[in-house]
């Protein structure tokens, strides 16, 4: 299980183990604002299982202006969808490829179905007489800094849109 962690400031901290979280409830460091149906149970006590936690002090969090690139990142960026066909995507492609040098940055690298990838290869977007259905770039917001967001709880939900 995980448990959605809120700054002081109700922004979205992290996400954490529901142990971690029960933790922090447990030493006062943080309250529960949404628990869910299954109770966690120790020997001596039976604790509701938290969904959502909010700190009770505010932690001060370096922003980084740099999202650093991943496989995982540019499929969330791109919604899993084929920036040259729209099909579902499985793999990431090189707008300008790796061997005519191009770089893993987030403004070369799009979501890709198996098909274009293998039909596109190490060939440029003008050999090919492709264009791209998106224009890629650098994900903003503080949402990107959160790793888990790819399948949020139902019960975040509220908390997520507040932070956007």
């Amino acid at each position: 299980m995980r448990t959605l962690v809120l700054n002081a400031g109700f922004e979205p901290l992290s996400v954490v183990s529901d142990r971690r979280a029960l933790l922090l409830v447990a030493t006062g460091k943080a309250s529960v604002l949404e628990s869910g149906a299954d109770p966690m149970v120790s020997p001596g006590r039976t604790w509701g299982r938290p969904l959502v936690i909010l700190l009770h002090r505010y932690v001060r969090v370096p922003h980084a202006d740099a999202t650093p690139v991943s496989r995982r990142g540019v499929l969330r960026r791109d919604s899993h969808r084929c920036a040259y066909c729209g099909a579902h995507a499985t793999t990431v492609d090189h707008i300008h490829p790796r061997s005519r040098g191009g770089e893993n940055s987030w403004e070369n690298l799009v979501a890709c179905c198996l098909t274009c990838n293998g039909a596109k290869g190490d060939r440029s977007l003008d050999a090919m007489g492709w264009t791209l259905r998106v224009t890629p770039g650098r994900p903003r917001g503080a949402l990107w800094r959160l790793r888990e967001l790819e399948r949020p709880a139902e019960a975040w939900r509220g908390y997520l849109e507040l932070a956007a």
